[in-house]
């Protein structure tokens, strides 16, 4: 049997012993006190042999309802996208797989122009001057946005909409209270920021204002009406984006965003169970210095060959943590390297098919539900996803759903209580008629 690893045998542990000079393990713990040692027995299974534990865990597995036995349309920040098969073969390859940070460009060639050509195409799709190469998510990547535009401004209250992803408003909040910076949540109405209500929140002491595009709910923030309330009194406006919708929506560069962050999961990166995801980050020329995490630069070396290069070097892993523009050093490269391969197989073309197939099928399921007699509570427009509001519980429906092979919609309820039996369906290219036919067919049923 192949082994990943390789098992300690006794004779292995006493030569470790004596290598360091002592005559048992007891030993190494002697400065402990005998009275705050644990001297019972765990309660935990006792140990079972390589082949049975592998039996354990692949029935404990089969067990699991995942993406290739059910269809899904559970999204709320994580979707079920296609990724092209060369993903996982690209990043696979050991010079990949295993790199971490290319301080040494001549060596790191391959990794270094992988990150640049993931700026590119995020700069693309946002819009945006500048892009860096990744962060962990895209909860972070905003969070840093409003940090930046507090430091910036030299302000410390931001404007949050509620139809931001609640879990990336925690995520602020978080940041912000080491910061000091006033976190504000801007009212929906209708689906959408509040308009009226985001102009009574604007004040000259305002860093920012935080908004969603597609927004939590899927829908389509007026970013046009958006960005001049954003500008008063020299606030900054910043956009969480879905690259993904990016292929087919006008780019939040183009409403004249300062800084447009996001998640690059529909590009080439599995659901997971939630993760590792790869967060991007863009801005104006302005902000180029000001920009957390690593940039890489396109130069020629000293025979003219074009190479790739860390550039604008004075970060946070190289200065005074008080002088840092963020304490966020790493990136993503793996997962950079995922979305990029995915963007480039799809191509300019398949990427805006991807989005207008998201669009398409989206509204088919919407007016599919209104014609079965299910309430659509909001009418604004939607990428790929909506809102349906139930008779029951969600938690119920969902798993009457999951019996029919069927991964439901997200619960709204349980993070906005006044949505109470509001589920969120999302919709992406992988769905075909007959499971949107099916999904409506049995909340049509279960709605009864």
């Amino acid at each position: 049997m192949n082994h990943r690893y390789l098992p300690m045998t006794e004779q292995d542990k006493q030569e470790m012993l004596q290598a360091i000079g002592v005559q048992s393990v007891d030993e190494l713990f002697q400065d402990i006190p005998e009275s705050v040692r644990f001297k019972g027995e765990y309660n935990i299974k006792k140990a079972k042999s390589e082949t049975e534990l592998l039996k354990e865990l692949s029935q404990l597995a089969a067990k699991n309802k995942d993406l290739r036995s059910h269809a899904s349309f559970l999204g709320a920040g994580v979707y079920d996208h296609y990724m092209p098969v060369i993903v996982d073969h690209v990043i696979s390859r050991s010079e990949f797989y295993t790199a971490y940070t290319p301080y040494q460009p001549e060596i790191s060639q391959g990794e270094l122009q992988a990150i640049f050509e993931f700026q590119t195409m995020i700069c693309e799709l946002t819009g945006m001057d500048v892009a860096n190469s990744s962060m962990y998510d895209g909860g972070t990547a905003l969070a840093e946005a409003a940090m930046l535009a507090a430091g910036q401004t030299k302000k410390k209250k931001v404007l949050v909409s509620k139809a931001v992803h609640p879990e990336s408003l925690d995520v602020i909040k978080t940041y912000a209270k080491g910061q000091y910076i006033e976190v504000v949540e801007v009212p929906i109405k209708d689906g959408v920021t509040d308009l009226e209500a985001l102009r009574h929140e604007m004040s000259d002491d305002v860093a920012a204002v935080l908004v969603q595009y597609p927004n939590f709910f899927g829908h389509i923030e007026p970013l046009k009406e958006i960005e001049p309330i954003a500008h008063t009194g020299k606030s900054m406006f910043i956009v969480s984006a879905n690259p993904l919708a990016l292929g087919a929506l006008t780019p939040p560069g183009a409403f004249g965003a300062d800084i447009v962050a996001g998640d690059a999961q529909p590009f080439g990166i599995p659901t997971a169970f939630g993760g590792p995801h790869c967060g991007y980050f863009a801005v104006t020329n302005k902000l180029v210095r000001k920009v957390p995490g690593r940039l890489v630069g396109q130069t020629t070396d000293e025979n003219g060959k074009r190479g790739f290069v860390l550039t604008l070097q004075a970060r946070e892993q190289h200065i005074r943590r008080d002088k840092a523009t963020s304490n966020i050093c790493s990136n993503q490269a793996l997962n950079a390297l995922a979305a990029s391969v995915a963007m480039t197989a799809l191509g300019k073309q398949g990427v805006k098919e991807m989005a207008i197939q998201n669009i398409q099928k989206a509204n088919y399921a919407k007016n599919a539900c209104l014609r079965a007699g299910l309430e659509v509570p909001f009418t604004q427009p939607i990428f790929n996803e909506f809102v349906v509001k139930l008779t029951k519980p969600v938690r119920e429906v969902n798993k009457q759903l999951l019996e029919k092979g069927i991964i439901g919609g997200f619960d709204l309820g349980t993070v906005y209580p006044e949505l109470e039996n509001h589920m969120l369906i999302a919709v992406t290219e992988l769905r075909t008629k007959e499971e949107i036919d099916t999904l409506v067919k049995e909340l049509g049923d279960g709605n009864e």
